[in-house]
């Protein structure tokens, strides 16, 4: 069952102006039923992106990223799934919207890059087929100039020979060619915002680069908004402009790519960023992983989600961070219970150094 009530306990403090912003959400809640229990998949959740901006989310894989994106294009199976909140796009509500208003938007004002190319696309029908379909029901082409337009973007997206390639099956094209297949479909109808799940895991650092180069020359062109879900944060450090780090389904950390990253102020993403190989560190040097393991949704921590894993509870004092839920604020800041002065003294005599 599917509620779309805004919830009473507002537990994440909006993020921006309202109304301002091309795609709004606020407090999302989304909630699995399943036979071991209710599973928290996103718990909380506020963010606001711009026309033309690339909002990078990361964190670790159950940490809500992929959830997220999927709620805004209400792709979650309705008879399991439990969402509460506001998603605005354009003025649009997105929640409790119906079928057929999601299916007039999905694809062509909203579209997604999946994270799995090879299960997004299906085996039974050719490429080509695959991108002009949506065109076609978007845009009323006729086949030829809807099969026309998929060429197009086989070639705008790097597939050599397009016109012969588009007859061919997924399982025709290599994994970096299948993802290049999937951004041409996320852009044939040129959407207003593109989510873009994992773009580039398991493709080598070239095909990788090429691709996130493309998302941004196709940005500029189109003026898209783009949502970019990773884990890794040095595919965000050159690609995005804002960044959202989740941990355990909600907001730990926002502000901008070189706030974040120059000036973190989470346990969480000290951690993140302390656990990544340097070019200038020893080969012989180990590398200072985040101790212990993701909470299971199904039973979040009390309190802080983070703090069976931090090491900073003592800094705190008491039993605050099991007990006190930290909240957010808008704009730059933080989900942490350590004051402004304890993160600026920890990040500069402990993380930073470290970082180099």
């Amino acid at each position: 069952m599917t509620t779309f009530a805004k919830p009473e306990d507002n537990a994440a403090t909006p993020a921006g102006a309202p109304g301002r912003a091309f795609l709004s959400v606020r407090d999302l809640y989304v909630r699995f039923s399943t036979e071991d229990g209710i599973v928290k998949a996103v718990d909380g959740l506020s963010f606001d992106l711009e026309r033309g901006r690339t909002l990078g989310i990361v964190g670790e894989s159950g940490s809500g990223k992929s959830v997220t994106g999927l709620s805004v294009l209400g792709l979650h199976d309705p008879t399991h799934t439990e969402t509460r909140g506001e998603i605005l796009l354009d003025g649009q509500e997105m929640t409790g919207a119906g079928e057929k208003t999601l299916e007039k938007l999905r694809g062509n004002k909203v579209a997604m890059i999946f994270q799995d190319s090879l299960t997004a696309l299906s085996p039974y029908y050719t490429i080509g087929r695959q991108i002009s379909e949506p065109y076609r029901k978007h845009t009323g082409a006729s086949r030829k100039a809807a099969w026309a337009r998929a060429v197009e973007l086989l070639g705008r997206v790097g597939i050599p020979q397009p016109k012969l390639r588009a007859h061919d099956y997924p399982h025709q094209f290599s994994g970096g060619m299948r993802q290049r297949a999937m951004i041409a479909m996320a852009l044939v109808c040129d959407p207003e915002l593109l989510i873009a799940d994992e773009p580039t895991t398991a493709l080598d650092v070239t095909v990788q680069a090429q691709i996130l180069d493309l998302l941004g020359d196709l940005q500029q062109e189109f003026g898209s908004a783009i949502i970019l879900i990773t884990h890794d944060l040095g595919v965000v450090a050159n690609t995005a402009d804002e960044l959202l780090v989740m941990y355990a389904g909600r907001a730990v950390e926002r502000g901008t790519v070189r706030e974040v990253l120059r000036a973190p102020q989470h346990p969480y993403t000290w951690g993140l960023l302390t656990s990544m190989p340097r070019l200038e560190s020893d080969v012989s040097e180990a590398l200072t992983p985040i101790p212990g393991a993701p909470p299971s949704l199904l039973a979040t921590p009390t309190g802080c989600p983070f703090h069976p894993r931090c090491g900073y509870p003592a800094e705190v004092g008491g039993t605050r961070c099991e007990d006190e839920r930290p909240l957010i604020g808008p704009g730059r800041g933080s989900a942490c219970h350590l004051s402004a002065g304890q993160k600026r003294s920890v990040f500069t005599e402990q993380i930073k150094p470290r970082l180099g």
